[in-house]
């Protein structure tokens, strides 16, 4: 395994503070990270492994931003954090059952699906105070619990599949969104990476100076979004799904 120098973890801490950021607002950091951690050389599994490893850090703090606005539905993260953790385990073991590369298509499509209704999407949430509504619990399960086995199946999308759910079926206004996606999301990376670590598949001397990083561009992010509210989320949210559909499109050429 190649060595990474201060060379090397300069820019890769640089790119996780970017990450964060972008993450926080509207899911997608890991299109940013992954690649820069390929780029040291390091074999795919380890890139994986590092980079659920450094990302949780700014979940964690884009979580605790938003939680602490007050954008956080307390009622219903009860119920989607476990269940968000227990989907990433679950998806985690199909992907010995199934190779994820099928899967490229249909997310694809549904990528084309998010950036359209996001983009398009206008008007006010559902709740005229643009806040979370605590109906529907089965759904808001249903979502962590699907979209969880998504990000520890495959992954690419996670956060603003997210987004899109809980606008879609829940009646959330996009910033709130952001908030309630996060703590779906923590809860996935936080499954992935303790399994990661278990198989020894994270390299901690490159993945903590990244998770500096992403603990302030998480914080940072989220705090754009919380000031910047719905229209900061939109258009990141469609840059973001539409750099994540062609890449999609790429890889399936090889």
């Amino acid at each position: 395994m190649p060595e990474a120098g201060l060379a090397q973890l300069v820019p890769l801490t640089a790119v996780a503070l970017l990450a964060g950021v972008v993450d926080a607002i509207a899911g997608g950091g890991g299109l940013l990270t992954l690649p820069a951690l390929l780029w040291t050389g390091l074999p795919p599994h380890l890139a994986l492994g590092t980079n659920k490893g450094q990302s949780v850090f700014g979940s964690f703090a884009a979580l605790v931003r938003f939680s602490r606005a007050g954008m956080v539905d307390g009622r219903r993260a009860r119920l989607t954090f476990p269940l968000g953790l227990a989907g990433s385990l679950a998806g985690a073991g199909l992907v010995l059952l199934v190779p994820p590369a099928t899967l490229r298509p249909v997310v694809l499509a549904l990528l084309a699906f998010a950036a359209l209704f996001v983009g398009l999407r206008r008007g006010p949430p559902a709740r005229p105070d643009g806040g979370p509504r605590p109906a529907a619990p089965v759904v808001a399960g249903a979502i962590a619990l699907a979209i969880g086995a998504y990000d520890g199946f495959f992954g690419p999308g996670t956060g603003t599949f997210l987004i899109v759910a809980f606008v879609a079926l829940l009646g959330d206004g996009l910033a709130h969104a952001s908030a309630g996606a996060k703590v779906v999301n923590f809860a996935s990376n936080l499954a992935a990476v303790t399994l990661f670590s278990i198989k020894g598949v994270v390299v901690w001397r490159i993945a903590v100076p990244m998770a500096v990083a992403q603990l302030a561009g998480g914080w940072i992010g989220a705090h754009l979004a919380v000031r910047r509210g719905d229209a900061l989320v939109r258009r990141t949210a469609v840059l973001v799904t539409l750099a994540l559909a062609v890449k999609l499109a790429w890889d399936m050429r090889s």
